[in-house]
């Protein structure tokens, strides 16, 4: 019988996580880093993230470019997720426009928001 791989994603701030469970139609883990993440933090997260797959949806600002930046360093094989520059915030993008991205990643999402 073939694992399934657990999936998880990668959000700075907790009203990003709240965005994303009210559009997600599946069980995923998400992890907030909360705007930064220090180095011990980071190595920590990469031993817990070692045998997963990981989605990295962080805001289009100087704080998110920063963290994904460490995370395409530190865990190259993370998926890069991007919401549109013109909302700036994962939590201030429309639902539609989160899930369609969620989507594009092959994520389950809430059919209401397509």
């Amino acid at each position: 019988m073939e694992r399934e791989i657990e999936r998880v994603i990668i959000v700075e701030g907790k009203s990003d996580k709240k965005k994303l469970e009210s559009v997600l139609n599946e069980e995923i883990e998400i992890i907030c880093t909360n705007g930064t993440i220090s180095t011990s933090r980071l190595d920590e997260l990469i031993e817990e993230l070692f045998d997963k797959e990981v989605y990295i949806l962080v805001d289009a600002d100087d704080s998110g470019e920063k963290i994904r930046r460490q995370f395409l360093r530190e865990l190259p094989e993370a998926i890069h997720l991007y919401i549109d520059k013109t909302y700036r915030e994962v939590a201030a993008a429309p639902e539609q426009h989160v899930a369609t991205v969620l989507l594009s990643a092959n994520l389950d999402v809430h059919a209401n928001f397509l």
